[in-house]
């Protein structure tokens, strides 16, 4: 019968038949190491979402506020992140960072909501 190693270190396994893992901290370091990539993915994607709310927070103080695309951009906004889109019945579309939105105006204005 073939003996079994650690699918992390090589070493050999002992114990049930499926087993891959000589223990615990080879498991979580195997998958750890799998899940590095799509980690930093969310990771990253939740720091830049982060920093959209904040942005949006930080300009709209009163719950509704007119501001310049230019204003928004120097804060760093990603106009590629946000969280869900609403479309009136009028069709204006409102693009939200959780409960902060946005509505694009015309001459690169922008409308800044708060949903309550």
């Amino acid at each position: 019968m073939n003996q079994k190693v650690c699918l992390e270190c090589g070493e050999p396994v002992k114990g049930r038949s499926d087993k891959k893992f000589c223990g615990d901290y080879c498991r979580n370091a195997y998958n750890n190491k799998i899940n590095t990539d799509s980690k930093n993915l969310i990771r990253n994607t939740n720091n830049r979402l982060r920093k959209n709310f904040n942005t949006l927070s930080e300009l709209n103080t009163t719950g509704k506020t007119k501001i310049t695309r230019t204003k928004l951009i120097n804060h760093n906004f990603d106009f590629n992140l946000f969280t869900s889109i609403y479309t009136t019945k009028t069709g204006n579309v409102y693009y939200y960072v959780y409960n902060q939105g946005y509505l694009k105006l015309e001459n690169d204005y922008y409308l800044l909501i708060k949903r309550e």
